[in-house]
Protein backbone atom coordinates (compact mmCIF):
# COMPACT_ATOMS: atom_id res chain seq x y z
CA UNK A 1 0.00 0.00 0.00
CA UNK A 2 1.28 3.45 -0.91
CA UNK A 3 1.86 6.03 1.78
CA UNK A 4 -1.25 8.24 1.51
CA UNK A 5 -1.94 10.82 4.23
CA UNK A 6 -5.54 11.33 3.09
CA UNK A 7 -8.19 10.95 5.76
CA UNK A 8 -10.03 7.68 6.04
CA UNK A 9 -13.84 7.72 6.12
CA UNK A 10 -15.91 4.57 6.60
CA UNK A 11 -12.91 2.43 5.73
CA UNK A 12 -12.22 4.25 2.44
CA UNK A 13 -9.68 6.91 1.60
CA UNK A 14 -11.18 10.36 1.20
CA UNK A 15 -11.02 11.35 -2.46
CA UNK A 16 -9.75 14.68 -3.74
CA UNK A 17 -11.94 16.54 -6.22
CA UNK A 18 -11.45 19.47 -8.55
CA UNK A 19 -14.43 21.28 -10.06
CA UNK A 20 -14.69 23.15 -13.36
CA UNK A 21 -17.56 25.64 -13.67
CA UNK A 22 -17.84 26.64 -10.02
CA UNK A 23 -20.01 29.72 -10.69
CA UNK A 24 -22.62 27.83 -12.68
CA UNK A 25 -26.19 27.02 -11.68
CA UNK A 26 -25.59 23.33 -11.08
CA UNK A 27 -22.20 23.55 -9.33
CA UNK A 28 -23.62 23.81 -5.77
CA UNK A 29 -25.26 20.40 -6.16
CA UNK A 30 -21.88 18.92 -7.01
CA UNK A 31 -20.27 20.63 -4.03
CA UNK A 32 -23.01 19.27 -1.80
CA UNK A 33 -22.55 15.78 -3.23
CA UNK A 34 -18.77 15.87 -2.74
CA UNK A 35 -19.25 16.92 0.87
CA UNK A 36 -22.12 14.52 1.57
CA UNK A 37 -20.04 11.56 0.35
CA UNK A 38 -17.20 12.50 2.71
CA UNK A 39 -14.75 13.78 0.15
CA UNK A 40 -12.77 16.98 -0.35
CA UNK A 41 -12.78 19.73 -2.97
CA UNK A 42 -9.20 20.93 -3.34
CA UNK A 43 -9.45 23.21 -6.40
CA UNK A 44 -12.09 24.96 -8.49
CA UNK A 45 -12.09 26.89 -11.75
CA UNK A 46 -14.40 29.47 -13.31
CA UNK A 47 -13.70 32.62 -15.34
CA UNK A 48 -16.45 34.26 -13.26
CA UNK A 49 -15.33 34.95 -9.69
CA UNK A 50 -18.84 35.02 -8.17
CA UNK A 51 -18.19 31.78 -6.31
CA UNK A 52 -18.83 32.63 -2.67
CA UNK A 53 -20.92 29.45 -2.47
CA UNK A 54 -17.63 27.57 -2.08
CA UNK A 55 -17.34 28.95 1.47
CA UNK A 56 -20.45 27.02 2.47
CA UNK A 57 -18.81 23.74 1.55
CA UNK A 58 -15.02 23.91 1.07
CA UNK A 59 -13.59 27.26 2.19
CA UNK A 60 -10.02 25.94 1.92
CA UNK A 61 -10.33 25.02 -1.76
CA UNK A 62 -7.95 26.81 -4.12
CA UNK A 63 -9.73 28.86 -6.77
CA UNK A 64 -8.65 29.92 -10.26
CA UNK A 65 -10.17 32.11 -12.95
CA UNK A 66 -7.62 31.11 -15.60
CA UNK A 67 -7.50 27.58 -16.98
CA UNK A 68 -3.73 27.69 -17.49
CA UNK A 69 -3.06 28.30 -13.78
CA UNK A 70 -5.64 25.69 -12.80
CA UNK A 71 -3.98 23.19 -15.15
CA UNK A 72 -0.54 23.93 -13.66
CA UNK A 73 -1.91 23.51 -10.11
CA UNK A 74 -3.53 20.15 -10.86
CA UNK A 75 -0.32 18.93 -12.48
CA UNK A 76 1.72 20.14 -9.49
CA UNK A 77 -0.51 18.15 -7.11
CA UNK A 78 -0.13 15.06 -9.29
CA UNK A 79 3.64 15.28 -9.51
CA UNK A 80 4.02 15.83 -5.75
CA UNK A 81 2.73 12.27 -5.23
CA UNK A 82 1.99 13.00 -1.58
CA UNK A 83 -1.70 12.13 -1.42
CA UNK A 84 -2.97 15.52 -2.57
CA UNK A 85 -3.37 14.57 -6.22
CA UNK A 86 -6.84 14.96 -7.71
CA UNK A 87 -8.82 11.74 -8.05
CA UNK A 88 -11.92 13.19 -9.75
CA UNK A 89 -12.69 16.29 -11.81
CA UNK A 90 -16.34 17.36 -11.67
CA UNK A 91 -17.37 19.21 -14.81
CA UNK A 92 -20.15 21.82 -14.68
CA UNK A 93 -18.94 24.07 -17.49
CA UNK A 94 -20.97 25.21 -20.52
CA UNK A 95 -22.08 22.30 -22.71
CA UNK A 96 -19.70 22.91 -25.61
CA UNK A 97 -16.70 22.74 -23.26
CA UNK A 98 -17.56 19.38 -21.68
CA UNK A 99 -15.61 17.37 -24.27
CA UNK A 100 -12.42 19.38 -23.77
CA UNK A 101 -12.69 19.37 -20.00
CA UNK A 102 -13.23 15.60 -19.84
CA UNK A 103 -10.14 15.14 -22.01
CA UNK A 104 -8.19 17.36 -19.63
CA UNK A 105 -9.34 15.36 -16.59
CA UNK A 106 -8.38 12.00 -18.08
CA UNK A 107 -4.98 13.22 -19.24
CA UNK A 108 -4.37 14.74 -15.80
CA UNK A 109 -4.67 11.27 -14.29
CA UNK A 110 -8.15 11.77 -12.82
CA UNK A 111 -11.57 10.30 -13.48
CA UNK A 112 -14.21 12.71 -14.78
CA UNK A 113 -17.76 13.28 -13.54
CA UNK A 114 -19.61 15.28 -16.17
CA UNK A 115 -22.94 17.07 -16.09
CA UNK A 116 -25.52 16.61 -18.83
CA UNK A 117 -25.32 16.82 -21.76
CA UNK A 118 -22.16 14.76 -21.91
CA UNK A 119 -21.28 16.11 -25.37
CA UNK A 120 -23.19 17.75 -28.21
CA UNK A 121 -22.70 15.02 -30.85
CA UNK A 122 -22.48 11.22 -30.60
CA UNK A 123 -19.16 10.96 -32.45
CA UNK A 124 -17.48 12.88 -29.63
CA UNK A 125 -18.12 9.83 -27.44
CA UNK A 126 -15.86 7.71 -29.63
CA UNK A 127 -12.88 10.01 -29.09
CA UNK A 128 -13.42 10.05 -25.33
CA UNK A 129 -13.53 6.24 -25.26
CA UNK A 130 -10.13 6.16 -26.97
CA UNK A 131 -8.67 8.51 -24.34
CA UNK A 132 -10.16 6.33 -21.58
CA UNK A 133 -8.28 3.39 -23.05
CA UNK A 134 -5.06 5.39 -23.43
CA UNK A 135 -5.09 6.77 -19.88
CA UNK A 136 -6.82 4.02 -17.91
CA UNK A 137 -9.13 6.65 -16.42
CA UNK A 138 -12.93 6.75 -16.65
CA UNK A 139 -15.74 9.17 -17.45
CA UNK A 140 -18.94 8.96 -15.38
CA UNK A 141 -22.00 11.06 -16.04
CA UNK A 142 -24.88 12.56 -14.12
CA UNK A 143 -27.98 10.81 -15.46
CA UNK A 144 -29.93 11.63 -12.32
CA UNK A 145 -33.35 10.44 -13.46
CA UNK A 146 -31.99 6.89 -13.74
CA UNK A 147 -31.67 6.82 -9.96
CA UNK A 148 -35.04 8.46 -9.20
CA UNK A 149 -37.21 5.89 -7.34
CA UNK A 150 -40.36 6.61 -9.39
CA UNK A 151 -38.49 6.22 -12.67
CA UNK A 152 -36.80 3.01 -11.53
CA UNK A 153 -40.19 1.60 -10.49
CA UNK A 154 -41.77 2.52 -13.84
CA UNK A 155 -38.92 0.88 -15.74
CA UNK A 156 -39.33 -2.32 -13.79
CA UNK A 157 -43.06 -2.29 -14.47
CA UNK A 158 -42.57 -1.76 -18.21
CA UNK A 159 -39.90 -4.45 -18.45
CA UNK A 160 -42.19 -6.97 -16.71
CA UNK A 161 -44.93 -6.63 -19.34
CA UNK A 162 -45.18 -8.39 -22.74
CA UNK A 163 -42.48 -7.28 -25.16
CA UNK A 164 -44.96 -6.10 -27.78
CA UNK A 165 -46.67 -3.66 -25.36
CA UNK A 166 -46.45 0.01 -26.37
CA UNK A 167 -47.53 2.81 -24.07
CA UNK A 168 -48.79 6.25 -25.09
CA UNK A 169 -46.69 8.86 -23.33
CA UNK A 170 -46.94 12.66 -23.15
CA UNK A 171 -43.86 14.48 -21.84
CA UNK A 172 -44.24 18.19 -21.04
CA UNK A 173 -41.48 20.22 -19.41
CA UNK A 174 -41.63 24.01 -19.15
CA UNK A 175 -39.02 25.78 -17.05
CA UNK A 176 -39.36 29.55 -17.40
CA UNK A 177 -36.24 31.59 -18.00
CA UNK A 178 -35.86 35.35 -18.08
CA UNK A 179 -34.55 37.49 -20.90
CA UNK A 180 -30.97 36.76 -19.81
CA UNK A 181 -31.28 33.18 -21.07
CA UNK A 182 -31.08 33.94 -24.79
CA UNK A 183 -28.25 36.43 -24.21
CA UNK A 184 -26.11 33.83 -22.44
CA UNK A 185 -24.27 30.87 -23.93
CA UNK A 186 -27.44 28.84 -23.34
CA UNK A 187 -29.20 30.83 -26.05
CA UNK A 188 -26.48 29.99 -28.58
CA UNK A 189 -27.30 26.62 -30.16
CA UNK A 190 -23.65 26.15 -31.17
CA UNK A 191 -22.67 26.28 -27.50
CA UNK A 192 -25.69 24.77 -25.73
CA UNK A 193 -27.04 22.50 -28.45
CA UNK A 194 -30.41 24.27 -28.32
CA UNK A 195 -33.48 23.71 -26.14
CA UNK A 196 -33.82 19.97 -26.72
CA UNK A 197 -30.20 19.41 -25.69
CA UNK A 198 -29.89 21.89 -22.86
CA UNK A 199 -33.10 21.18 -20.94
CA UNK A 200 -34.29 17.94 -22.51
CA UNK A 201 -31.38 15.53 -22.82
CA UNK A 202 -31.89 13.84 -19.44
CA UNK A 203 -35.59 13.33 -20.25
CA UNK A 204 -34.69 11.69 -23.55
CA UNK A 205 -32.24 9.49 -21.68
CA UNK A 206 -35.00 8.63 -19.21
CA UNK A 207 -37.36 7.64 -22.04
CA UNK A 208 -34.71 5.36 -23.55
CA UNK A 209 -33.91 3.93 -20.12
CA UNK A 210 -37.56 3.06 -19.46
CA UNK A 211 -38.95 2.20 -22.89
CA UNK A 212 -36.01 0.70 -24.77
CA UNK A 213 -34.35 1.48 -28.08
CA UNK A 214 -35.38 4.46 -30.17
CA UNK A 215 -37.13 3.52 -33.42
CA UNK A 216 -38.39 6.82 -34.87
CA UNK A 217 -37.98 10.56 -34.31
CA UNK A 218 -40.10 13.35 -35.81
CA UNK A 219 -39.60 17.04 -34.99
CA UNK A 220 -42.60 19.38 -35.18
CA UNK A 221 -41.09 22.56 -33.69
CA UNK A 222 -37.57 23.73 -32.94
CA UNK A 223 -37.26 27.39 -31.97
CA UNK A 224 -35.07 29.40 -29.58
CA UNK A 225 -37.49 29.01 -26.66
CA UNK A 226 -39.36 25.78 -27.38
CA UNK A 227 -39.19 22.47 -29.22
CA UNK A 228 -41.60 19.59 -29.74
CA UNK A 229 -41.88 16.30 -31.56
CA UNK A 230 -42.71 12.62 -31.58
CA UNK A 231 -40.49 9.71 -30.56
CA UNK A 232 -41.24 6.02 -30.84
CA UNK A 233 -39.42 3.50 -28.67
CA UNK A 234 -39.69 -0.27 -28.36
CA UNK A 235 -42.35 0.11 -25.70
CA UNK A 236 -43.76 3.63 -26.10
CA UNK A 237 -45.11 6.28 -28.44
CA UNK A 238 -44.07 9.66 -27.05
CA UNK A 239 -45.29 13.18 -27.76
CA UNK A 240 -42.90 15.70 -26.21
CA UNK A 241 -42.86 19.45 -25.60
CA UNK A 242 -40.05 21.50 -24.02
CA UNK A 243 -40.02 25.23 -23.36
CA UNK A 244 -38.35 28.04 -21.43
CA UNK A 245 -41.16 30.50 -22.28
CA UNK A 246 -43.26 31.56 -19.27
CA UNK A 247 -46.33 31.97 -21.47
CA UNK A 248 -46.25 28.25 -22.26
CA UNK A 249 -47.01 27.47 -18.60
CA UNK A 250 -50.74 26.62 -18.46
CA UNK A 251 -52.91 29.53 -17.33
CA UNK A 252 -54.11 27.71 -14.20
CA UNK A 253 -50.54 27.27 -12.99
CA UNK A 254 -49.55 30.84 -13.88
CA UNK A 255 -52.48 32.14 -11.84
CA UNK A 256 -51.07 30.23 -8.86
CA UNK A 257 -47.70 31.93 -9.33
CA UNK A 258 -45.95 28.91 -10.84
CA UNK A 259 -43.23 29.46 -13.41
CA UNK A 260 -42.60 25.80 -14.17
CA UNK A 261 -44.73 22.92 -15.36
CA UNK A 262 -43.63 19.30 -15.49
CA UNK A 263 -45.82 16.40 -16.51
CA UNK A 264 -45.35 12.85 -17.74
CA UNK A 265 -48.42 10.76 -18.47
CA UNK A 266 -48.39 7.10 -19.44
CA UNK A 267 -51.64 5.90 -21.01
CA UNK A 268 -53.30 8.96 -19.48
CA UNK A 269 -52.03 8.35 -15.95
CA UNK A 270 -49.74 10.97 -14.40
CA UNK A 271 -46.36 9.71 -13.22
CA UNK A 272 -45.47 11.53 -10.01
CA UNK A 273 -41.77 12.30 -9.95
CA UNK A 274 -41.70 15.94 -8.88
CA UNK A 275 -40.32 15.06 -5.45
CA UNK A 276 -36.96 13.57 -4.63
CA UNK A 277 -34.92 15.72 -7.03
CA UNK A 278 -32.81 17.57 -4.47
CA UNK A 279 -30.57 14.65 -3.51
CA UNK A 280 -30.23 12.93 -6.88
CA UNK A 281 -26.75 14.32 -7.45
CA UNK A 282 -25.59 12.91 -4.12
CA UNK A 283 -27.18 9.58 -5.03
CA UNK A 284 -25.39 9.70 -8.39
CA UNK A 285 -22.05 10.39 -6.66
CA UNK A 286 -22.60 7.47 -4.30
CA UNK A 287 -23.11 5.15 -7.26
CA UNK A 288 -20.07 6.53 -9.11
CA UNK A 289 -17.80 6.18 -6.06
CA UNK A 290 -19.04 2.62 -5.60
CA UNK A 291 -18.10 1.78 -9.19
CA UNK A 292 -21.70 1.67 -10.43
CA UNK A 293 -21.84 4.98 -12.30
CA UNK A 294 -23.12 5.49 -15.83
CA UNK A 295 -20.32 5.75 -18.36
CA UNK A 296 -19.86 7.05 -21.88
CA UNK A 297 -21.79 4.39 -23.75
CA UNK A 298 -24.92 4.82 -21.62
CA UNK A 299 -25.18 8.35 -23.03
CA UNK A 300 -25.04 7.45 -26.70
CA UNK A 301 -28.76 7.06 -27.45
CA UNK A 302 -29.77 10.31 -25.74
CA UNK A 303 -26.93 12.29 -27.37
CA UNK A 304 -27.78 10.83 -30.79
CA UNK A 305 -31.44 11.73 -30.17
CA UNK A 306 -30.81 15.40 -29.38
CA UNK A 307 -28.25 15.69 -32.18
CA UNK A 308 -30.79 14.41 -34.70
CA UNK A 309 -33.50 16.72 -33.30
CA UNK A 310 -31.14 19.70 -33.68
CA UNK A 311 -30.54 18.94 -37.36
CA UNK A 312 -33.94 17.57 -38.41
CA UNK A 313 -36.27 19.16 -40.93
CA UNK A 314 -39.62 20.09 -39.39
CA UNK A 315 -42.52 17.76 -40.11
CA UNK A 316 -46.07 18.89 -40.76
CA UNK A 317 -48.43 18.64 -37.78
CA UNK A 318 -50.36 15.39 -37.84
CA UNK A 319 -52.12 13.22 -35.27
CA UNK A 320 -48.92 12.50 -33.35
CA UNK A 321 -48.10 16.10 -32.32
CA UNK A 322 -48.12 17.35 -28.73
CA UNK A 323 -51.36 19.11 -27.68
CA UNK A 324 -49.43 22.17 -26.43
CA UNK A 325 -48.61 22.96 -30.07
CA UNK A 326 -52.28 23.76 -30.63
CA UNK A 327 -51.54 27.09 -28.94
Amino acid sequence: MTNNPQSVLNGNFMKNFALIGAAGYIAPRHMQAIKATGNNLVAALDPNDSVGIIDSHFPSADFFTEFERFDRHIDKLRRANDGRQVDYVSICSPNYLHDSHMRFALRAGADAICEKPLVLNPWNIDGLQEIEQDTGRKVSTILQLRVHPSIVALREKVRSQPKDTKRDVDLTYITSRGRWYLQSWKGDAKKSGGIATNIGVHFFDMLHYIFGELQESVVHANAETHAAGYLEYEHARVRWFLSVDYMDVPAAQREQGQRTYRSITVDGDEIEFSGGFTDLHTRSYEEILAGRGFGLEENRVAIATVSSIRNAALATLQADYHPFLKK
